[in-house]
């Protein structure tokens, strides 16, 4: 949530980031003519207020009946006009942060201004494409001869966008997940924690994720459980509500949570195969920083991301989100895409963003400086480290050999207790 102060007194630079982003900068007039009746509702109540405890305190003194009677009714009166305030007041606060909850994270200056994803700027690639002997066959054609993705029955159980891993396939998955995990806390200095996949909708909406993609999530009817829709969401709670020392910062943590999305934005694209789906796992990356570390540490969680890749064998490139390509509560990301040669394209495999305060707004997470002053609100940033099911991809199209066996990534190996996952 971006800070009021803002509105009140940068309103062009709020209309500006909205207009890079492709929003509309309307919502911005009507955030400061609510903030405005807001504050005047806000000081008339507390006038009155004031006035009620100044009278209700001289009543038991007057000795004149008549007196004392007309200051009762008079009471009487303010009372009324007291709710009446005390109402409106809460109607336009509940008005100001409904609009405040819709509005996006402002980009950060450094981002190339662009309408979408066709505007994103390719920052380096790391490793050539692989150039194969054979036709490389896609993962969807893999997956079932070898035995290791059984999409039927996926189908059967759950429906579209489901599917079922075999064998060496469910113990490939197994091992790039506990894998990535012991390479984050051993290598990249990451705490491990293992959260709930179902919390509350104050963590949903503290993430962000509300109320904008409310469709798009799981939730319990009855109960006050969402399924979350990666470990970022969390991972933003945990620390809620907190106040944390300035000399603990940066906090690091990674999680393996299964992530949950209806993916009704995505409706009829890539329908095949593991691109997309209402239920995958992912490894997250995750920090809490003061604002000045913030920039540094996206650039590590990048490249903690990248060497995840070319540990795994894999091409890679990282690409920087243009304005009109950032998610909603980022204000900078860098995507890490890795090439898939039965595909023949590149899979975004992590998203690693800068997200400022905004989240620390909502969750209200602040830190103690070191020399001692007011609280701050920390800066948070999260990463994919990585989505499982593109790297699964990857690497099944990436190590296929014309014997249709597929060779197991030497980092893996330990893991599988196998060099080769041989023909069916």
């Amino acid at each position: 949530m971006l800070d009021i102060n803002l509105f009140r007194e940068q309103p062009d630079v709020v209309r500006e980031g909205l207009r890079k982003r492709g929003e509309d900068p309307a919502i911005v007039d009507e955030i400061r003519e609510l903030d405005a009746r807001h504050r005047q509702l806000l000081q008339e109540v507390e006038a009155l207020r004031a006035e009620r405890n100044r009278v209700s305190k001289r009543i038991p003194q007057i000795r004149d009946p008549k007196e004392r009677e007309a200051k009762i009714q008079a009471m009487r009166e303010l009372k009324a006009r007291l709710d009446q305030l005390e109402a409106e007041l809460r109607d336009v606060e509940a008005q100001l942060w409904e609009r405040l909850a819709w509005v996006p994270n402002l980009p950060d200056p450094d981002v190339p201004v662009g309408k979408d994803e066709s505007e994103n700027v390719v920052v380096r690639q790391i490793g050539e494409i692989p150039a194969f002997s054979f036709r490389p066959k896609p993962h969807w054609d893999l997956g079932p001869e070898l035995g290791l993705i059984d999409f039927e029955r996926g189908v059967k159980l759950s429906g579209t966008r489901f599917f079922v891993l075999r064998g060496w396939g469910a113990r490939l998955q197994r091992a790039l997940i506990q894998w990535m995990l012991d390479l984050h806390v051993q290598k990249h200095g990451y705490t491990e924690l293992y959260p709930p996949f179902m919390v509350r909708e104050k963590i949903i909406f503290a993430s962000g994720q509300l109320p904008k993609f409310r469709d798009n999530l799981y939730h319990d009817a009855e109960e006050d459980f969402w399924w979350v829709p990666t470990a970022e969401v969390p991972l933003t709670g945990y620390h809620m509500d907190e106040i944390l020392r300035e000399e603990d910062l940066p906090l690091r943590y990674t999680a393996y949570t299964p992530c949950f999305r209806r993916e009704k934005a995505a409706a009829g694209r890539d329908v095949r195969g593991l691109k997309r789906l209402h239920q995958f796992d992912k490894v997250e990356m995750y920090a809490y920083t003061t604002p000045e570390q913030s920039e540094a540490e996206l650039q590590k969680m990048v490249q903690d991301a990248v060497e995840t890749c070319t540990l795994l064998g894999l091409t890679c490139r990282v690409v920087q989100l243009c304005t009109g390509d950032l998610g909603f509560a980022a204000r900078k990301t860098y995507d890490i895409e890795v090439w898939a040669p039965g595909l023949q394209e590149w899979l975004e495999v992590s998203s690693v963003s800068n997200v400022g305060d905004f989240q620390a707004r909502r969750a209200r997470i602040r830190y103690r400086p070191k020399e001692g002053g007011r609280t701050r609100f920390v800066h948070t940033l999260n990463g994919s480290g990585l989505g499982v099911p593109r790297t699964y991809i990857a690497i099944l199209e990436n190590y296929q050999q014309s014997d249709g066996s597929i060779v197991v990534p030497e980092v893996l190996r330990p893991y599988m207790g196998v060099e080769v996952i041989p023909p069916k």
